[in-house]
């Protein structure tokens, strides 16, 4: 039986933000992978367009979260489903760290701006 234990999750860093990996493809997991996600106050990370749906729930703290250009503020508890195509902005405008729990199906792509492509570990 596959478990992660806390210590063994692996911890990635971009942006600013931390990605503590639990379930990939190394952990175990065939379809999905999940992470939380650490944001500092302060954090802006830089838009992208995913290739593969996430579903994105807020654990502590609020962020702004744009998708498509909409822009909305969420809250401890409240869930953002980010289809697969749009273009994501994560932004914390607090003084104190957010945390997230985020799920993805393996094979995660994401494209900047610039046109870069960036395969992130936690999540294939």
């Amino acid at each position: 039986m596959p478990v992660v234990r806390s210590a063994e999750a692996v911890t990635h860093e971009i942006h600013g933000t931390r990605f503590v990996s639990y379930a990939t493809p190394r952990t175990g997991s065939r379809e999905l992978c999940a992470w939380r996600g650490e944001i500092p106050a302060g954090t802006r990370a830089p838009a992208h367009t995913v290739n593969r749906e996430e579903i994105f729930h807020l654990l502590v703290g609020e962020l702004l979260i744009s998708l498509d250009g909409r822009t909305e503020r969420v809250s401890a508890g409240d869930t953002v489903i980010i289809n697969a195509g749009t273009t994501l902005a994560v932004e914390n405008p607090t003084d104190h760290t957010a945390i997230s729990w985020v799920a993805t199906s393996v094979g995660l792509e994401a494209r900047l701006a610039d046109g870069t492509r960036i395969t992130p570990p936690w999540a294939n």
